[in-house]
Parts: structure tokens; C-alpha cells; sequence
């Protein structure tokens, strides 16, 4: 497992199994095949090439002809869902395991890249690889509901070794000031300067597909009209945290969807200006990923050119590295590009010879993890003041120790090592540590003390000190023997020559009466502590008991939202009569308020007592809800009133001192009654407060079903005014069923609509109507949108050209 950091989070990446990387050919369909030239194995796994010998070279002509290349499938008239089980679901699956994944095409121009990848957007059955992937990235999001994931996406264009973000044409995006460059760290490669957008849908990912896809640079030549200019790379990254697991632990992934610029012969595309230019960045930046595949496949190489150009630098991760990946091969199967094809295919068989080593990228966020610590900490030193609680320990502190407490160790410490103390008691592990560092203290301290006393007395001269001891002999206090001056008596130097036998630390008896007695004046000054024992005793307060949490917040206010003016869509059953006698309609519409109280008492009057059943409903639960809060402040209030008496009544007691019996603490009958009432009204407090909250739930039914019943009122009401007195009589008996009117012979302007509006007729019709199926439908509505939002563009583009040219004249 490797360990990677970067700021607070903590990256680990476990040691994965090396594997080779697929390769795939896909042949684009043609009337034209080469039968004779190319064939297919058995196991379609393999690709065979024969070439005719060129006549021309002679008798002698040593040309190859025959090619045979081992591939993991071949793919020959193939439907797109079947590219895509074939080659990319596996691949994607593992994305969500913490596995990343590439996929590439790479093939010939006008081979069929594009459309492996991206495939036709105008219909959805001609999807290619990309979208596909999107649906399936999210539809496994919808099954793995015990994980949090979290997907990003972003488009990447490679055009003339430029970089360039295809997503930034978004208005919240807009156009970077700075150019992108490619950046490495020890988490991989990335872009900086590049645009990443969370979507929590699949049409928001369609959309940010189909809005990338405009901004593209296609041209055109001889062998493909839409021929794609660069290079591009759509990533998906996902995030994903377990609900169930440690929250601090998740994995990441990354899934690159490569769309490469194809390979372009000068001779046979007849390119010229701005488009053979982009035809020589294409081609040179493919031969540098060629050499690149084939230093990877070397295993003697150990320099790879991955900096020769922008695309290898930027798939550095992908290519060789911790990485699923996949290599599409496209190519034709017609005679006239045979040459090409065999470019190809040597591509591929070099690409299966590059092995990868795909791992779980696991990380871990550093503040979560020290959050969690804290917490457990804390829960832990709660439980241990429980324990001491049951053991009669009540001033036992788990805290760190302040400036006092260590005073009052080290004095401890000192009357100790005096005498006067017989023993130190222990309490927890860290006072403990801090007697032992004290003991430390107190011996450097005499030590110094010592020193400093005979520094004063005597000249201490190292005896390797050769210098010192020169200069001592020149000063006459040193014979030429080297023999000390004087002869030491326990106090001072005499007149003598001191036997050289006296070395120095050995210390004579006068020396150690004189350490004693400074000694035992360090410690008669260190015993005059300024903070005794006593005061201690008064001042540190043990911090383990548990105390109740605060009491002072506010009550809880009766927050419940009165009548709103929402709509619903859930529709209620109509019991609109089918036929009825209706009374002569009045020359003039009779105003609205009055129309709408004849429409409650006659057509709308099961509807409208539908509404007031749930109406009082709803208001006789807010009026439950308020009781049940005004209770609630009560007992509230009640239990702050006990625990401030309770609190008094152990502060008396542990006042007047504590009784124990057997180890278990004695309390008096009215701090007893005190603690049963403060359990109760706790009790009661928890009932109370459930109810509260089971009425909040059903207080937000009841008002959604008031919403939907008015919203259904007004509804019908606008239907009934509008056949009532609106609609023209002979209007409304031509739309009967059975009418002779068809579609579109009705005037618009004398018909007012009285169903949904047009989004929701045509969201139904695409549920309906649409043969793909319901899962079409975010991809369609994502591409109506991009082709709305482009439409509304050009439009104002236009009108201000207009303008322009308008002032101008």
C-alpha cells in the first residue's frame, strides 16, 4: 500500500495485480471489403493480412505478405450496444470499486473514432461509448444506495498542442485568463486551469456532453466531411463515502474517454492551409504516443518520453500506470487502405504488450479523522468518569495539567525527597508521568545547584584541557610534576605540595558535608513553595464529573407554517359529471368571485369538501402541535428548576462532607426525591417531544393535501368557467368525440387550452411515444436544451449585429 500526502487529506493506494491492456479492433462496415485480404479467425480474436506480391520488384522479391495479429476481439459489423458490453461496461463497473479506467480510439481518419466514442447524438440508439458510459455510471448509483457518490465530469481539447476547455462557454465558467498547463503531484496528472462540474443527474451530464460536443473543431477533406481536429479527453471522476462505514475512508476514481484525431496521409485527404497544418500536429503528436507504447512495452527502457507532446503527458496515468485501459483500433476493410489498416493494427499489438497495475485509491480525510478521534475521546473520558463515579473517585481529572497542578506535584516531589511525605498518591496515569518528570526536574536542579556552589569556592580545570593547565604552571600554582599547590584541608587551600594520588572526583568528606548541606538548604527552599498543598486542595476542581447539558436555551417556539399558496402535480380524482343539463348561458361572464361560489356549491362540491375535511384536519393538528409545546416548555422549564436544586443540594453536601458505606455514596431522602423527579420529567420530556415530532410529520401531509385539494379547485374552476362561459357553444360541440372537425381546423385564437402546458405534453409524449424506451428521455432533453440554448445564442448575436449596423447608418 502506498502513502501519499497531500494538505489534510491522506492518500493510500493499494498494490494492485499487473495486467496487459485490451485491445480491440472495430472494422467499419463498407459494400467494398477486402475478402481476399483480410480475414477473421475462428475465435474472432485474431486478424490475418495478405498482401499480392508487387510484379514489378522482379523474380527475386523478398516482400512480406502475410500479417497475423492476435487481438482480445474483433469487432465486424458489430451495433454499437454491443461495442459497448464488448468493451467498455467492465471497465466502468470497476470505476465505482475505486478502479480507473481508460478508454481509447485510435484509428485512421474517417475509421469510425467519433462515432465508437461519441457516437450519432440525433438518435439515441446510434449512442456511442461516452453516453452510454453516463448511464451507466448513474444507473449504478440508483443500486448502491448504502454509498454517497458524488460524479464530476470535464471535457478536455487538445487542438495544435494547445489545451483547451471545451466546457468553458458555460455563462458560470467563462474563458480562463491564464493558459491551461498539465501539472504532476504524487496523486497523478491534472490540468490546471481546467473546468470540473458536479452533475447529481443524468441530463446534467448529457448536457455538459452535448454543450462540448458544439465547441469542437471539425473539418473537412476528401475522406471525412467531419473530420475531428484534435484531440479529446471527457473524464469522469466519482467520489464515494459508505453511510454505513467509517466516514472518514472513501475511494475515488477517474474514467478518461479518449476521442483521438485520426492519422492523416498528405496524398490521399488532399489537405491545404489551416487544415494540413492541423494534420501535422495530428500526426506528430501520434508518433510521439507510438514511441511512448513502444517504450512501455520494452521492459529494458527505463525512461519513458511521456513530456514529448501534451496528449502522452496528459495521459501519463492512463497510459502503463494505475488504470483499467481499453484500446479501440478503428480501421477500414477496403483494399485501398490496406497500408493504413496495417499501421493500425501494429498499433494495437504494440499497445497489448504494455502492461498496467490498476489499484483501489483510497483516501482519507485528516480533519474528519480528528474529529472522530475527538469525539471518542470525549466519549471515553465520560465513560471513565462514570467508572470513577461507581469507585468513589470523584476528583480524578483525565484533562491536560495546568501551571497549579504541576506546582503542587513538584512540591510533592520535594517534601518527598525531604522526608516529610511518606507517600504520593496516585490518581491517573498522566499525574504519573508528571511525578517522574518532576523527579527529573528537581535532580537537575540541585545539580546546578552544587555546581554553581563550587564554582564559587574553587577553580575547576578540565584535566585534558592542556591550555588551562599550562597557563596554571606558568602562574606558579602548579609545580613542574604537575603536582597541585597546597594541600586541601576541607575548607581551603594550604602552603604543601597535595599528593598527585588525589585525583579529581574523588570527593573527601568535607566535600560531601558542604553538597549535603546545600543539599538540604535547596530543598528547605524549594519546600517554601508559594502554593501548599492545602490551597491546592481548594483550588483544582475535578473536570470529569458529568455535567447535565445547559439548560438555558430558548423554549421551543410553535413553528408551523400556515396556509401556503403552493401547487402540486399529484393529481385527485375528478367526479366531474360526464353529462349534465346546463342552464342558459348570461350575455356577460359573471365575475370570477362570484362564478367560483356557485361552482363550490354545485360542480366542485365534492372537491371543496374534500379541501375543508382536510383543512380542519390540518388545523385541529396544529392546534395539537401548539398544546404539545406548551407542555413541552413546561416540563422544560420544570427540569431546569430541579437540576439547579439538585446542583445546590450536592454542593451542600459535598460542603458538609460525604458519607460511604461499602463504597457507595450516601445521599440524603431529599436529593433522592430531587434525582427521581428529574428522571421522570426527563421521561416525559422524551414522550412529549416524540409526539411533537410525529405531528410535525403529519401537520406536512395534511398540508401538502390541502395544497393539492386548492390547487385541484382552481384548477377545475378555470375548466368549468372557461366551457361555461368562455368557449363559444359550437366550438365545444365540434371538439366532441365523433365530430366531423379534425386537428388543425379549429382556429388556435378561439380556443382556450385547458390542459398541461407544452413542456408537459411533450415530457409525456417522450414516455409514451418513444420507441427507445424511458431511458432516452434525459438524453433527449438534455440535447433539446443544448440546441435551445444555441438557437437563443445565435438569435442574439444576430439582433445585435443588427443594431449595429442600424446605429451605424
Amino acid at each position: 500500500m502506498k502513502r501519499h500526502k497531500n494538505g489534510n487529506k491522506q492518500y493510500f493506494t493499494r498494490m494492485g495485480t499487473r495486467k496487459k491492456v485490451q485491445a480491440f479492433v472495430r472494422v467499419k462496415p463498407t459494400d467494398d471489403f477486402a475478402h481476399e485480404m483480410i480475414k477473421y479467425g475462428d475465435d474472432n480474436k485474431s486478424i490475418d493480412i495478405h498482401l499480392k506480391k508487387d510484379s514489378r520488384r522482379g523474380v527475386v522479391n523478398n516482400q512480406q505478405t502475410d500479417w497475423s495479429f492476435k487481438l482480445d476481439g474483433v469487432l465486424h459489423d458489430a451495433s454499437q450496444d454491443l461495442v459497448y458490453e464488448t468493451v467498455a461496461r467492465d471497465a466502468v463497473s470497476q470505476a465505482l470499486d475505486g478502479y480507473n479506467g481508460t478508454i481509447m480510439c485510435y484509428g485512421q481518419t474517417g475509421a469510425g473514432k467519433t462515432y465508437t466514442m461519441t457516437g450519432a447524438t440525433e438518435n439515441y440508439k446510434h449512442r456511442g461509448i461516452l453516453p452510454r458510459a453516463l448511464q451507466q455510471v448513474f444507473k449504478m448509483i440508483e443500486e448502491r444506495p448504502t454509498h454517497a457518490i458524488t460524479v464530476r465530469v470535464s471535457y478536455l481539447e487538445i487542438y495544435n498542442e494547445n489545451l483547451f476547455d471545451l466546457l468553458s462557454t458555460l455563462p458560470y465558467v467563462g474563458p480562463s485568463v491564464t493558459p491551461m498547463t498539465i501539472v504532476e503531484n504524487p496523486q497523478g496528472v491534472f490540468i490546471k486551469g481546467l473546468s470540473v462540474h458536479l452533475t447529481s443527474q443524468e441530463e446534467d451530464a448529457f448536457s455538459l456532453l452535448f454543450e462540448g460536443e458544439t465547441n469542437r473543431i471539425i473539418a473537412s477533406h476528401t475522406m471525412n466531411k467531419n473530420s475531428s481536429r484534435s484531440h479529446c479527453i471527457f473524464t469522469i471522476y466519482m467520489e464515494a463515502h459508505s453511510r454505513t462505514l467509517s466516514d472518514e475512508k472513501y475511494i475515488t476514481s477517474k474514467i478518461n474517454l479518449v476521442d483521438l484525431a485520426g492519422s492523416e496521409r498528405l496524398g490521399k485527404t488532399g489537405s491545404e492551409g489551416r487544415v494540413l497544418k492541423e494534420a501535422t500536429y495530428i500526426n506528430k503528436s501520434l508518433s510521439f504516443l507510438e514511441q511512448a507504447i513502444i517504450a512501455l512495452g520494452d521492459q529494458k527502457r527505463d525512461h519513458i518520453p511521456f513530456r514529448q507532446c501534451k496528449l502522452t503527458h496528459a495521459l501519463k496515468d492512463s497510459l502503463g500506470g494505475n488504470c483499467n485501459m481499453v484500446l479501440v483500433t478503428n480501421i477500414y476493410g477496403e483494399a485501398a487502405q490496406l497500408e493504413e489498416t496495417l499501421s493500425s493494427l501494429r498499433f494495437a499489438s504494440r499497445m497489448k504488450l504494455v502492461t498496467t497495475e490498476p489499484a483501489i485509491n483510497e483516501k482519507y480525510d485528516a480533519e474528519r479523522m480528528v474529529k472522530n478521534l475527538e469525539k471518542e475521546l470525549a466519549l471515553l473520558k465520560q465513560e471513565l468518569a462514570i467508572h470513577d463515579s461507581l469507585a468513589n473517585r470523584t476528583l480524578v481529572n483525565y484533562d491536560p495539567m495546568d501551571e497549579i497542578q504541576i506546582a503542587e506535584i513538584n512540591s510533592q516531589v520535594r517534601r518527598y525527597l525531604e522526608g516529610t511525605l511518606d507517600e504520593i498518591d496516585i490518581i491517573n496515569l498522566r499525574q504519573i508521568q508528571e511525578v517522574f518528570n518532576q523527579f527529573r526536574v528537581v535532580l537537575s536542579q540541585q545539580e546546578q545547584e552544587v555546581e554553581s556552589a563550587l564554582r564559587r569556592k574553587y577553580t575547576l580545570i578540565d584535566k585534558n584541557d592542556f591550555a588551562a593547565i599550562s597557563a596554571v604552571q606558568k602562574a606558579g600554582l602548579v609545580d613542574a610534576e604537575g603536582h597541585l599547590v597546597g594541600e586541601p584541608d576541607g575548607q581551603s587551600f594550604g602552603l604543601g605540595v597535595a599528593p598527585f594520588s588525589i585525583k579529581p572526583g574523588k570527593k573527601s568528606r568535607s566535600k560531601k558535608t558542604l553538597k549535603d548541606q546545600l543539599s538540604s538548604s535547596a530543598r528547605k527552599e524549594g519546600a517554601s513553595s508559594p502554593v501548599s498543598g492545602k490551597d491546592l486542595d481548594v483550588i483544582s476542581i475535578s473536570k470529569t464529573q458529568l455535567i447535565p447539558p445547559s439548560s438555558k436555551d430558548g423554549d421551543i417556539k410553535d413553528m408551523f407554517p400556515r396556509d401556503r399558496e403552493t401547487s402540486s402535480i399529484e393529481p385527485l380524482p375528478s367526479d366531474s359529471p360526464k353529462e349534465e343539463l346546463r342552464p342558459p348561458r348570461p350575455s356577460t361572464p359573471p365575475s370570477k368571485p362570484v362564478a367560483f361560489e356557485d361552482f363550490k356549491n354545485e360542480r366542485g362540491s365534492e372537491i371543496n369538501r374534500i379541501f375543508k375535511e382536510n383543512k380542519s384536519i390540518l388545523n385541529e393538528r396544529r392546534k395539537r402541535a401548539s398544546e404539545t409545546t406548551q407542555r413541552i416548555n413546561v416540563i422544560k422549564r420544570e427540569i431546569d428548576v430541579t437540576k439547579d436544586a439538585l446542583n445546590f443540594q450536592k454542593s451542600l453536601r459535598e460542603k458538609q462532607g460525604e458519607y460511604e458505606n461499602k463504597g457507595l455514596m450516601i445521599i440524603d431522602e431529599e436529593e433522592f426525591l430531587l434525582i427521581l423527579k428529574l428522571k421522570d420529567l426527563k421521561t416525559q420530556y422524551r414522550n412529549e417531544y416524540q409526539e411533537l415530532r410525529d405531528l410535525r410529520a403529519e401537520i406536512q401531509y395534511c398540508q401538502r393535501l390541502v395544497d393539492q385539494c386548492r390547487h385541484r379547485l382552481l384548477l377545475e374552476f378555470d375548466i368549468w368557467y372557461n366551457e361555461s362561459f368562455v368557449i363559444p357553444e359550437d366550438v365545444q360541440a365540434a371538439l366532441k368525440q365523433g365530430s366531423s372537425i379534425r386537428p388543425g381546423m379549429v382556429p388556435v385564437n378561439r380556443i382556450v387550452s385547458l390542459g398541461e402546458d407544452d413542456q408537459d405534453r411533450f415530457s409525456q409524449l417522450q414516455q409514451t411515444v418513444l420507441p427507445e424506451g424511458p431511458d432516452s428521455i434525459s438524453f433527449y432533453n438534455a440535447k433539446v436544451k443544448t440546441e435551445q440554448k444555441h438557437n437563443y445564442m445565435k438569435t442574439m448575436v444576430g439582433l445585435q449585429q443588427s443594431h449595429r449596423k442600424q446605429s451605424h447608418q
